[in-house]
């Protein structure tokens, strides 16, 4: 384990925001988080894990001790009838580990292409693209007690996947109510990935590309290939405008709820879910209250796509994080006064 103090965190933020780690440590194996519960000054400390930084918003320096997330590796770990089983590191790049399967004849996760961050945070996110979500293809994970430091497994039932939500957001409730949150660190998971695969064409975009393409049964690298497409299209890289990709969960709504906004606004994107609710595109609602290419102080609305909001600021001029919730607060408010709906950021604030 090697301690680092005062480390920049603007690196390691896909918002580019300017704030420091007062202390920071790289795990890159079980051995390094051992060593931190052994060590009398660090084991008492709050704790701050940070994967890839693109679901979260630095509000301030961290006065926790920041654990950066850096454990490699990719591998098959299994095979069934069904499945291969593939295995990553939790600071394995997360669209590197999507391209990994795809090289290897492994399909299943080609929908989460691009989506930005780690593999060990997938799961606290259950994040999700294009009509698929981390829990359709997970199978298990291991993550360390950073109270006990004994390592533990958890499969898809015990991790209370739901939209965007997982108990790694939670804190514990007590004994009937499992919270991982501050507790489970994430070491490796597991993909259970589909040898009888089938394509998810679902979501509007991809229709688009089958009709502009003319390619009715894509296999999963032309999927994939389309998912780059418009994910380039439509978001910025953060090498160039700083962000943190979708800022706010798209909102489920009741059928009545629905039919109403449609009244109002028959062009709101909307789609039914297997539960009987209906989720709406947080994105058009943010456009249709006027946001798009705004900007207040150095945060701004994409001009490209409404959900996503960006780093205006210079060197001279940084963004802060005050000033990206200050902008989501009123974005917020705009659609609850317009639509009755309040939308609920994804990434953590800090």
């Amino acid at each position: 384990m090697f301690l680092e103090k005062n480390v920049p965190l603007q690196p390691y933020n896909t918002f580019g925001i300017a704030a420091k780690a007062q202390a920071l440590v790289r795990v890159r194996s079980e051995a390094d988080l051992l060593a931190v519960l052994a060590d009398p000054q660090l084991a008492t400390l709050p704790r701050q894990v940070l994967g890839g930084g693109s679901n979260i918003v630095l509000t301030g320096d961290v006065k926790a001790l920041v654990l950066k997330m850096e454990v490699s590796g990719i591998r098959l770990s299994g095979e069934t009838d069904k499945h291969w089983f593939v295995e990553a590191g939790a600071g394995v790049d997360w669209h590197a580990l999507v391209a990994w399967t795809l090289d290897k004849g492994y399909p299943g996760l080609e929908n989460m292409a691009l989506i930005p961050g780690t593999v060990g945070a997938s799961p606290v996110q259950n994040i999700g693209a294009y009509g698929v979500e981390l829990q359709d293809r997970f199978d298990s994970l291991d993550a360390m007690d950073m109270f006990t430091g004994e390592m533990f497994s958890l499969n898809a039932a015990q991790c209370g996947f739901s939209y965007r939500d997982s108990v790694f957001k939670h804190a514990s409730g007590g004994p009937e109510a499992l919270g991982l949150a501050g507790r489970a660190v994430i070491l490796r998971v597991r993909f259970a990935l589909p040898k009888r695969w089938k394509p998810e064409l679902g979501y509007l975009d991809l229709e688009r590309k089958m009709a502009e393409t003319g390619i009715r049964t894509p296999d999963a690298r032309q999927i994939f290939d389309w998912v780059v497409a418009i994910r380039r299209a439509k978001l910025p890289d953060p090498q160039v405008i700083g962000n943190a990709g979708s800022f706010f969960k798209n909102p489920s709504v009741s059928p009545e709820q629905c039919a109403d906004i449609i009244a109002r606004d028959p062009k709101v994107v909307h789609y039914p879910m297997p539960d009987g609710s209906i989720k709406l595109a947080a994105g058009w609602l943010i456009d249709a209250c006027g946001w798009k290419g705004k900007t207040v102080g150095h945060a701004g609305v994409y001009e490209k796509q409404a959900l996503v909001l960006v780093n205006r600021g210079t060197d001279e001029h940084p963004c802060t994080g005050g000033e990206v919730m200050t902008l989501a607060k009123a974005i917020q408010t705009s659609v609850y006064e317009r639509f009755g709906i309040r939308l609920e950021p994804e990434p953590v604030v800090i």
